[in-house]
């Protein structure tokens, strides 16, 4: 594959995350979302890495630390989806306006 290919499928892989992230109501369906577009940034990041450095492992670095904070972030989304799924017994994202004082 070349960088174009690759670049074409990370800003498929985008899009459909930027889709989800407008269409969904479910929480889950929005985590979902939220993570192809961390997944996006990571094939950008070794893409341009492989391409411009090839001896270089900046963009593995990177891309590490993305996942890093991508699995941190979804373990503290997912206990605020079980929080609000005990407390209202839906995930849906309209619920969580509820939770307001």
């Amino acid at each position: 594959m070349n960088l174009i290919n690759t670049l074409t499928l990370s800003g498929i892989l985008f899009a459909i995350g930027v889709y989800g992230l407008v269409t969904r109501r479910n929480a889950v369906g929005v985590l979902m979302a939220t993570e192809l577009l961390l997944n996006s940034v990571n094939l950008n990041l070794v893409a341009f890495n492989h391409y411009l450095h090839p001896a270089g492992l900046g963009g593995q670095m990177f891309t590490l630390f993305t996942i890093t904070v991508a699995a941190a972030e979804a373990t503290v989304a997912l206990a605020l989806v079980v929080a609000l799924f005990r407390a209202r017994r839906s995930v849906m994202v309209e619920d969580i306006n509820q939770l307001k004082w």
